[in-house]
């Protein structure tokens, strides 16, 4: 080790080192999160609202790079680690990109822009109702009710967003005005076989649903089926160029 080396721990690896810490023991689903749990999800969150492109060697892309069927996928995933407890990447969007409407089953995560900036609009779960209307649209795929809790900005200025099993656990993430990337970790990690598959969604035609403009228009009840993976979204990866994480 190089003198002075350990004070020296980039910030990629302290925040991964927290995570790792945060969560070993997750509060089981439908449990009140306990304080330690609380404490250090308050420090990884502060973490993540340091982190900047440039920690992890990032250079923003440019702003005429655009999705295309032709030109690779609209979306790549940089992958940093994972363990059994947590995953951690870094997402980037060419200009126009969406991660379309999707789940996070019983997991919790943080995303914190990198560089651009992102709209991304949160939903969360109401309890299923009774009656006819629910019974037909189940012909067609799983029907269930939602609210639109927000419907944001972000930055590399703006703190983390946040979600939980509970809260803000299905979202939709849009590159605004050019290309975009931001960190995430989720906890624990998609994994299909232990019942944490990926699902996606779109809002029913005659839903009412707050225009992304309108930020006033809250709390919106709205119908979402669950749909395949659309045809105009896929993820290809690229190798992550910052700093080394061991775990």
């Amino acid at each position: 080790m190089m003198p002075g080396e350990g004070n020296m721990t980039s910030i990629v690896q302290r925040i991964a080192r927290q995570a790792l810490v945060t969560f070993r023991s997750p509060p089981r689903l439908g449990e009140e999160p306990g304080k330690s749990f609380l404490e250090n999800h308050a420090k990884l969150n502060g973490l993540m609202t340091e982190v900047r492109a440039a920690d992890l060697k990032l250079v923003p892309r440019r702003a005429d790079d655009r999705p295309s069927h032709h030109g690779g996928p609209p979306v790549t995933y940089m992958h940093i680690c994972e363990t059994d407890q947590f995953s951690m990447g870094v997402f980037l969007l060419k200009s126009g990109a969406s991660i379309p409407l999707h789940d996070h089953p019983g997991m919790h995560g943080i995303l914190k822009v990198l560089y651009g900036k992102v709209r991304i609009s949160c939903f969360d779960r109401l309890e299923r109702p009774t009656g006819n209307t629910q019974a037909a649209a189940a012909q067609a795929g799983v029907l269930r009710r939602y609210a639109l809790r927000s419907n944001g900005e972000y930055t590399e200025e703006s703190g983390p967003c946040v979600l939980s099993p509970e809260r803000d656990n299905l979202h939709q993430i849009d590159a605004v005005d050019g290309p975009t990337a931001f960190m995430d970790i989720l906890a624990p990690p998609y994994d299909p076989d232990d019942g944490r598959d990926c699902h996606y969604y779109r809002v029913l035609p005659d839903s009412e649903v707050a225009n992304p403009e309108q930020t006033e228009q809250k709390e919106k009840e709205v119908w979402l089926m669950e749909i395949s993976q659309p045809s105009d979204f896929w993820c290809g990866g690229e190798p992550y160029p910052g700093p080394e994480v061991c775990l």
